[in-house]
């Protein structure tokens, strides 16, 4: 019994390596690719993998026709921004679908999940021509628009908030506090977890969104990383070291987050059983 396991141990392992290498290759081609010319990066021979030799004249070019210091804070505020806007009114509408009654609740609850069955962009042109008649185009404001309020960040706070124990609530009362107490100071703290998940996936799908930003800022100065990275994409030719590195760049803030916040990431995916 014990060699059988030691057997379906060893299976399981090589599966798992072998599923983790080819989900790597991708960004080891684009490594590699953005080290090479462009004869080697369009070669049809297989086995032309490693560059010939390690040039970095496509990191040169791109950063020096493409500003990444304003593209990176453009992105990264917009990241800030929205994850920010997200997390506080989901919760506080998580709240209060979660734990209060009021008259239409579950009709107003209703057109949440709606919104979430809808496809996002069919409010993309309702949205822009908003915020071209508000004069607000090639601004901060308009990247952050779409992610201020959140139908998928509400449902789930609302399930983390309806899971704590109505016992909290009574406790709250009879201390003296009033709803919003009970909210910030009981049990906005208990619901950690899920904040923490929704801001993963929010800082996530802000970070890989691409129409939006090339249509409210196409300003190479307010746009963000995903659409500067669009347009070194040509009709009829692309330099592709040019734009694997460019890509490496980008993938650069991203991975940044990610070693700094790694226990938060894993904690957040594992709480709300999602993928990104």
């Amino acid at each position: 019994m014990e060699k059988q396991e030691k057997i379906n141990a060893a299976v399981i392992h090589i599966v798992l390596i072998a599923a983790a290498f080819i989900m790597v290759v991708p960004f080891l081609w684009m490594v590699l690719t953005a080290f090479k010319t462009s004869t080697e990066a369009t070669s049809v021979n297989p086995f032309v993998i490693l560059p010939s030799s390690w040039r970095f004249d496509s990191f040169v070019d791109v950063w020096n026709n493409y500003n990444f210091l304003i593209l990176y804070k453009n992105t990264l505020l917009m990241i800030f921004f929205r994850v920010l806007c997200a997390v506080v009114t989901a919760s506080m509408a998580g709240f209060a679908f979660g734990r209060l009654n009021f008259p239409g609740k579950k009709f107003l609850f209703s057109l949440v999940l709606i919104q979430m069955m809808v496809p996002t962009q069919i409010f993309i042109i309702p949205q822009y021509l908003m915020m071209s008649n508000m004069n607000m185009l090639n601004t901060m404001f308009a990247l952050v628009f779409p992610g201020m309020v959140t139908a998928f960040g509400t449902m789930l706070l609302k399930t983390a908030f309806a899971g704590l124990p109505k016992d909290l609530d009574e406790a709250a009362a009879i201390d003296g506090c009033n709803c919003f107490q009970r909210f910030l100071l009981v049990l906005a703290p208990l619901t950690r977890s899920a904040m923490v998940s929704l801001g993963i996936f929010t800082a996530v799908f802000a970070f890989k969104d691409l129409m939006w930003p090339m249509m409210v800022c196409p300003d190479s100065n307010t746009t963000t990383l995903s659409a500067a990275l669009a347009k070194l994409q040509g009709q009829f030719a692309t330099n592709y070291p040019n734009l694997m590195a460019a890509a490496l760049l980008a993938c650069l803030p991203m991975l940044v987050l990610y070693v700094i916040f790694q226990k938060q990431f894993v904690e957040g995916i594992a709480t709300s059983g999602g993928k990104l």
